[in-house]
């Protein structure tokens, strides 16, 4: 790995106050199979307090890797990602998405529910519990390389998965659901999907194969979204799709100067249809590759979806390992990191990253982790907004009071009333403002804490000095309310 001293890196990074900065935390490479209650949850308090410290403010915590559930289902088994049993619960008991959803919001972070929507069955799993949706219904999935996958040819199964996010929505406190990239099968050479009877019975007029198969996937995105705001409109739909929507090539007008798998063409995964439509409330495709690589060059990929995928929030998935290890094409001394970062910075449509795989920046891979804490992302930052779900503002916070307490100065605010889910305070941004500095609360370097608390420790000196101190409130998706002002003398 190349790593990088945080003086090398260009000082031209303007930082965000609104910036989607998540990371993966995923189950199915198996780093959580045999650990103990208790060893699982300090090795996730660690994760959290380290991605905490490198400016990250979401989290997407896979949660179903195969019809499977790391939380407490009627529907589906206990995962064996979780205890390595399929359908064997954890012991001590725990739910690892409550637990999850409570220690990210203590952090200010939002919690996404990861979830693969089609396959049933991993390579490696080779015992079904015999709750699992390919026990009870074998007609529902088909074998593909060591795979099994629901149908997304079967009306049922599209009823099903729904099903299943709907009892996510409804019982926990998610901030969203978000899906991968995996929908019909990655393609296998010489491997045919076995769907013939299906598009006999559903093929609905649709003569090609190919654009029957895009159909199916359409209608299952249309009704997970409609389903998810049906029950609680707050919670944002996700996915995150390969990294190349298509190739370019004679009679294919956009794509990609790019050679690869393709999301339309070989997933049947229209994303920028869901995008269009509005289907989807942010789009994460995952550009994995180095700037230079000959297949898949990072900077035309960005590029393209910065152009053709802005109708809903783009954040851009990044391969922390890949950045650390590839030099700049310019500065071969550095890795790549501060290059895509500025490509981040100059495209307008990009308002986020998220990163691959949280372990990676926790580990600190080719100093990745220190250049986010010390430069990138050393600032808070909130969510991007969404005013296609909730754009009016909530409420200021109302009678700012500093008091002095056991614990030193405490600066106290109340809490402004809200009726509904969308003028609902769930959390505060705390501004400060040095002596005569104008008050700009558009500057995420003045921004002291974002906090679901009602009150902030000032840091008490000698009483000498007076600094102002702004406070908003953010409501469910993050919009801001204008400012309650006090000076304080410290």
């Amino acid at each position: 790995m190349i790593s990088i001293a945080v003086k090398a890196a260009s000082d031209s990074y303007v930082p965000k106050k609104r910036e989607f900065r998540g990371a993966w935390i995923q189950c199915v490479n198996g780093q959580f199979i045999g650990m103990s209650t208790q060893k699982m949850q300090q090795t996730l308090t660690y994760q959290l307090d380290e991605l905490q410290k490198d400016g990250v403010n979401a989290i997407f915590f896979q949660v179903r890797a195969e019809c499977d559930a790391l939380y407490k289902s009627d529907i589906e088994p206990w995962s064996r990602f979780l205890t390595g049993q399929q359908g064997k619960a954890p012991s001590p008991y725990w739910d690892p998405l409550q637990w999850m959803i409570e220690q990210c919001h203590k952090r200010g972070m939002e919690l996404h529910a990861w979830i693969n929507p089609y396959r049933a069955k991993t390579k490696t799993t080779s015992a079904l519990d015999p709750k699992h949706v390919a026990m009870k219904h074998p007609g529902w999935v088909f074998p593909y390389d060591g795979l099994f996958i629901l149908n997304p040819g079967l009306p049922e199964n599209r009823d099903y998965i729904c099903r299943v996010v709907g009892d996510i929505v409804e019982r926990y406190d998610v901030d969203g659901i978000h899906m991968d990239d995996y929908f019909y099968p990655y393609p296998v050479k010489g491997l045919n999907i076995p769907d013939d009877k299906e598009y006999a019975l559903y093929n609905n007029g649709i003569r090609d194969r190919g654009d029957w198969r895009r159909d199916n996937v359409n209608v299952f995105i249309k009704q997970v979204s409609e389903h998810i705001h049906a029950l609680k409109p707050w919670v944002k739909f996700g996915v995150s799709p390969f990294g190349i929507y298509r190739n370019k090539r004679p009679g294919v007008e956009i794509g990609s100067n790019t050679n690869g798998t393709q999301n339309y063409d070989d997933l049947y995964a229209d994303v920028l249809l869901w995008v269009n439509n509005g289907w989807v409330d942010y789009n994460v495709p995952q550009i994995y590759w180095q700037i230079g690589h000959k297949a898949a060059d990072y900077k035309t990929l960005i590029e393209w979806w910065n152009r053709y995928a802005s109708a809903r929030p783009l954040f851009i998935g990044e391969d922390v390992e890949r950045t650390a290890k590839f030099a700049d094409v310019d500065n071969p001394k550095i890795n790549q990191m501060p290059a895509k970062y500025a490509l981040h910075s100059s495209l307008p449509n990009v308002d986020g990253t998220v990163l691959w795989y949280a372990k990676a920046a926790v580990d600190n891979v080719g100093n990745y982790g220190t250049m986010l804490r010390q430069k990138y992302w050393r600032y808070p930052a909130l969510q991007p907004r969404m005013p296609f779900i909730d754009g009016g503002a909530p409420k200021k916070p109302k009678k700012l009071k500093p008091i002095w307490t056991e614990d030193g100065l405490i600066l106290f605010w109340t809490k402004p009333k809200g009726k509904k889910w969308n003028d609902e305070v769930k959390k505060y941004v705390v501004y400060r403002f040095s002596p005569g500095e104008k008050v700009n609360i558009e500057n995420p370097a003045r921004i002291v804490a974002i906090t679901s608390d009602e009150f902030i420790k000032l840091p008490f000196v000698d009483g000498s000095t007076r600094y102002t101190y702004v406070v908003t409130a953010l409501d469910r998706l993050s919009n801001e309310s204008t400012g309650a002002k006090k000076k304080i003398k410290l």
